[in-house]
């Protein structure tokens, strides 16, 4: 009579069982792969043809073309216009101007208190406050003049009439980079789509202080030329001329 020894292993008994388990459990890996791989097939087919045509019309767009030299898209010779009943009547009339900032080599600068684009040879001068180059904008103090008092503070998202004051100090000046200046403030005042690489403008306003030391609000409207170019900043603004910082008919006069 044969005695079943104790330490001895088991195993080796369902070993034709587990074969069909490990042979079901291979199938259903290389089903799953093979499903995996179709879906990433079908994926591509579909989704790469797309891509190549909203790229082909990335890249034939007016958004990414400088306009050709010696063409224009607006004038800077005109100056900023009154909107008309946007605002409440105790405050200040809102103006809106266009300015083409389309080159991508030269600064166009803005004085407020012209309401206009103006002629400026060196930067040390105090008749401008805000300069424009494609989408960047720079102030007129800090690090690109010292001479200058300009400096932005960001105010959020809020209603741009419902601004009747802006603070009287902590303005934030340009400050200096490896190549150039810049202005924390507005290094985005935009946001960017990057399924259209389309800019548009932020709804914020900003509190300006202009190199003269008085006072603007300024909101953002837009980045595109009438033809469709890029560098066209159009924006809002009411400017206060008297040094105040409120923008009320009864502190104007």
């Amino acid at each position: 009579m044969s005695k079943t020894n104790p330490y001895e292993s088991t195993s080796h008994n369902s070993g034709p069982e587990e074969e069909p388990t490990l042979k079901k459990k291979k199938l259903w890996r290389n089903l799953f792969l093979l499903n995996l791989c179709i879906s990433f097939l079908l994926i591509g087919l579909y989704w790469v043809p797309i891509k190549m045509v909203q790229l082909e019309s990335f890249v034939g767009s007016p958004s990414v073309n400088l306009p050709k030299e010696g063409v224009v898209p607006i004038s800077n010779s005109n100056p900023a216009q009154p909107i008309k009943g946007s605002a409440p009547s105790n405050l200040l009339g809102t103006k809106i101007t266009v300015i083409n900032a389309s080159s991508a080599d030269e600064w166009i600068y803005f004085d407020f208190s012209r309401g206009k684009v103006v002629d400026i040879h060196d930067k040390t001068s105090l008749e401008w406050d805000l300069a424009f180059r494609r989408s960047k904008v720079i102030s007129n103090g800090g690090a690109t003049n010292k001479f200058g008092k300009a400096g932005l503070i960001n105010l959020g998202s809020l209603n741009f009439d419902q601004v009747v004051d802006v603070p009287l100090d902590n303005y934030t000046p340009d400050t200096a980079t490896k190549t150039e200046t810049e202005n924390l403030i507005l290094l985005k005042w935009y946001s960017y789509n990057y399924l259209t690489h389309k800019l548009s403008a932020k709804p914020n306003t900003y509190a300006v202080k202009t190199a003269n030391h008085e006072y603007v609000k300024v909101k953002f409207l837009d980045f595109y030329c009438t033809n469709k170019e890029t560098g066209c900043i159009k924006m809002q603004y009411v400017y206060q001329d008297n040094g105040s910082n409120q923008f009320t008919k009864s502190a104007s006069g």
